[in-house]
């Protein structure tokens, strides 16, 4: 077991992956308010701190997946933040068609099994039958700065669940339903970046087991001196 700092950030971050089946036994509402009290310790541009959270769970939860997979169904999209395949270069379209391979190939999908694959969107609008599900929105400046800070507290959400035992799916697929999600939690404000599925593993699922790579260092990063 690493007892080393160094040696427990690399278990901690590598440890971390997409979880896409949960067991329904809820968390401890210690546990919930301990994640998210570490997560409210991320960096923010002069400590601004202008994330929103809300985190939804039970009977709340399940009205939402129901309200999602009807708009999805009836075709009703609304994003916060516009969406285009245009924004991936020729490398990160490689990097996300092997990510896919692996997702799509852990679930036994094939690339013409239509059905099957809309099938499992609907499973995601639905969490992944998670307990639990936080959607976080940036200010309604939608200020890039301002945003950045919530994907540094996504971050950091996500390593302090890891930390607690608790597994995450982050899902950008949900703030494609923006107004959907402000409507039925009533949130008058703000702007859907993503949602964050959570609960416990399924450890039977094989689609928990996959892998994905990483680029090498000299591909993402330069040293100058």
């Amino acid at each position: 077991m690493p007892t080393t700092l160094p040696a427990l950030a690399d278990r901690l971050i590598r440890g971390r992956r997409a979880t896409r089946a949960f067991l329904p036994d809820p968390l401890p509402r210690e546990t919930l308010e301990a994640v998210f009290t570490l997560a409210g310790a991320a960096p923010s541009n002069s400590n601004a701190q202008p994330w929103q959270v809300e985190v939804v769970s039970g009977a709340a939860k399940d009205r939402l997946a129901s309200a999602l997979v009807a708009a999805h169904a009836a075709g009703h999209r609304s994003v916060d933040f516009p969406y285009s395949h245009d924004v991936y270069s020729p490398t990160h379209l490689r990097r996300r068609a092997e990510a896919g391979a692996a997702l799509y190939g852990a679930l036994g999908i094939g690339r013409e099994a239509e059905a099957r694959r809309a099938e499992y969107d609907e499973r995601s609008l639905r969490f992944y039958e998670a307990p639990h599900v936080a959607l976080l929105f940036a200010p309604d400046s939608g200020d890039p700065r301002l945003t950045a800070d919530v994907g540094m507290y996504a971050q950091t959400l996500l390593l302090a669940m890891e930390a607690h035992g608790v597994a995450s799916c982050p899902q950008a697929l949900l703030s494609f339903y923006a107004d959907v999600v402000r409507e039925t939690l009533g949130v008058t404000g703000g702007k859907l970046l993503f949602g964050v599925a959570f609960g416990h593993a399924d450890p039977t699922a094989p689609v928990n087991a996959i892998t994905v790579g990483r680029a090498p260092l000299d591909e993402t990063t330069r040293f100058h001196r």
